[in-house]
């Protein structure tokens, strides 16, 4: 919670910040304005002065954009406040286990892993990545979207180092390859965070994911 709060009001500073700039911009832009347009009056030729509609309606374009920036940080603001509600909102995952296809922390501890083969599969390849998105195993497994364990081995069988892993699932139908698809796995929620596009999820290990992609939640510890 202390993290999630301490986002916020991180999060929040900025967009203040940034209302107060744009309000001493608008500011500044319109005294030049005026300054301009004071000048232009002062020295316009007296047998041919500017016409007082042309006037007018550099007042109304300089009011029009004035009023559009407004819009605009005010619009920024509401956007920055629903990103913090929805925030603390899911302060409550924190400490829950979601499930997704983001890289996932291995510890030395084995992971269950949940693949989905193609349709019509009748073979199937699991591949291990490092964090550096380097091969590390490859291995038949099941043509089924039953559970399997990784025991956090290469492919001749050898263990590997504690770290970030992702999986994918190749599919084959009578030796033709028929699509890879993500694998996914069951991960603890460290932190939420509001992201520039709303709030994420960070999990152990450092991986982040939008909401949307978390496709199951649970308490913590096996299950």
């Amino acid at each position: 919670m202390d993290a999630v709060s301490q986002t916020g009001s991180q999060a929040a500073a900025p967009t203040a910040r940034a209302r107060e700039q744009h309000g001493t911009l608008i500011n500044s832009d319109f005294q030049t304005f005026l300054v301009m347009l004071t000048t232009q009056m002062q020295n316009q030729d007296p047998l041919n002065p500017i016409d007082s509609t042309d006037y007018a309606a550099q007042l109304a374009t300089f009011s029009g954009v004035e009023q559009q920036v407004k819009t605009n940080t005010l619009l920024e603001s509401l956007s920055s406040q629903l990103g913090l509600s929805g925030m603390a909102q899911m302060a409550s995952w924190v400490g829950m286990e979601a499930r997704s296809a983001a890289p996932t922390l291995f510890d030395g501890a084995p992971l269950t892993l949940y693949p989905a083969p193609e349709s019509g599969a009748d073979q199937t390849v699991l591949v291990a990545y490092d964090s550096q998105g380097r091969e590390v195993m490859r291995s038949p497994a099941p043509a089924s979207d039953e559970p399997l364990v990784w025991a956090g081995t290469d492919s001749r069988g050898g263990p590997l180092p504690a770290g970030l892993y992702s999986f994918r699932l190749e599919s084959y139908a009578a030796g033709e390859p028929l699509g890879i698809s993500d694998v996914e796995s069951f991960a603890r929620i460290a932190e939420v965070q509001n992201g520039p596009d709303g709030p994420v999820v960070v999990l152990d290990g450092g991986a982040v994911v939008s909401p949307s992609d978390i496709k199951a939640m649970r308490g913590a510890g096996p299950q």
